[in-house]
């Protein structure tokens, strides 16, 4: 998708997802066969649910029809949350993963470790005990971190499991 036209969008869309109380995370526009994909992902501090993927949907659907922003061309519009693996890129990224294994792309290699706290340098994080010895703490500042995404745990308590 050319910059002009991702700006545009963006610029179109974020309203509208703001307006919903949700952040505007990514707008990517493709190719699938010979129709258009027009992908968009949202998320909020509470996360996303499908009803509010549907509402919104349907908002930025009614919205496009009554602009020329996509064209003439067909498209599919998909709404999405970032998904249970996302990628941590923004500030409120890391806050939102607070408790949460992540992965960390560092200069001396790749770390796994859960995030226990955020602050504007950077996030202290517990590094796992391997074979039997205690967790550790490390601290981390951003400037370090190439790339980072949460990790998929399967015996991780929800949120609401731990408050109740």
């Amino acid at each position: 998708m050319s910059t002009t036209q991702s700006e545009r969008l963006r610029g179109l869309l974020e309203p509208l997802v703001s307006a919903k109380n949700l952040d505007l995370e990514e707008v990517e526009l493709s190719r699938a066969g010979r129709r258009r994909v027009l992908r968009i992902v949202v998320d909020s501090d509470d996360g996303v649910d499908l009803d509010e993927c549907a509402e919104l949907s349907r908002t930025i659907s009614t919205t496009l029809d009554e602009t020329d922003a996509m064209g003439e061309d067909e498209y599919q519009l998909e709404v999405t949350s970032p998904g249970a693996e996302r990628p941590l890129t923004e500030h409120r990224h890391y806050v939102r993963a607070v408790g949460r294994l992540a992965r960390f792309q560092l200069p001396e290699g790749e770390l796994v470790a859960r995030i226990l706290a955020v602050d504007d340098e950077g996030l202290d994080v517990e590094v796992p005990g391997v074979k039997g010895r205690k967790p550790t703490a490390r601290r981390l500042e951003f400037a370090q971190i190439a790339k980072a995404r949460v990790e998929l745990e399967f015996s991780r308590k929800d949120k609401k499991e731990e408050e109740a």
